[in-house]
């Protein structure tokens, strides 16, 4: 009776694990974005700004600006520091940028949330998954970890959380409203 109690218990828990970010879960939607700071073309005393839209300037342009792979994180009001990677998939990332998204629960280390669409991917096997690791599993599934654990899964790295001390708090243990935007380092 034991053997099949566990057995069961096993392959239970094989079958919860197998469910993280699984292609059969529904794609959410963005519940509230962020609206962007547009520039003001026709303000000739906006930072790089010419009055003319079609010629170069600052125009908030972030393609150049090395500045531009700092993300923020806020949940609540605590908030975190991200370095992206310098990748195709932290590029496009970038460019849904600022959203807020309500992430879910998993397996007690990790929050994720689909996206609506595809971002390019070139995953591998992480081998260890670090705290703050912010990574894309398959080619939609956004996934930011908080507790430091092996795993033979393969990913795409978006990020690593600067300094995820205080990160697992932040997150706490169901889901969770995220916010992130792209933030210039003073």
């Amino acid at each position: 009776m034991k053997y099949y109690l566990m057995v069961a218990f096993m392959a239970f828990s094989l079958s919860v694990n197998l469910t993280s970010c699984s292609p059969d879960d529904p794609i959410g939607e963005i519940e509230q974005p962020v609206t962007p700071n547009e520039p003001d073309n026709n303000n000739p005393d906006e930072p790089g700004n010419n009055g003319n839209p079609n010629e170069p300037g600052d125009n908030n342009d972030n393609t150049d600006n090395p500045m531009s792979n700092n993300l923020k994180i806020s949940i609540g009001e605590v908030s975190f520091n991200v370095t992206l990677e310098n990748n195709a998939t932290a590029t496009a990332f970038k460019a849904l940028l600022p959203m807020t998204i309500d992430m879910s629960e998993m397996n007690g280390n990790e929050k994720y949330y689909y996206l609506p669409g595809s971002l390019p991917t070139a995953s591998s096997s992480q081998g260890t998954i670090h705290t703050g690791d912010l990574m894309l599993y398959g080619s939609s599934c956004v996934v930011l970890f908080y507790e430091t654990f092996s795993s033979s899964y393969s990913y795409t790295r978006i990020g690593k959380v600067d300094n995820p001390s205080g990160l697992s708090e932040a997150l706490g243990r169901g889901n969770v409203s995220i916010t992130f935007e792209i933030q210039d380092k003073e």
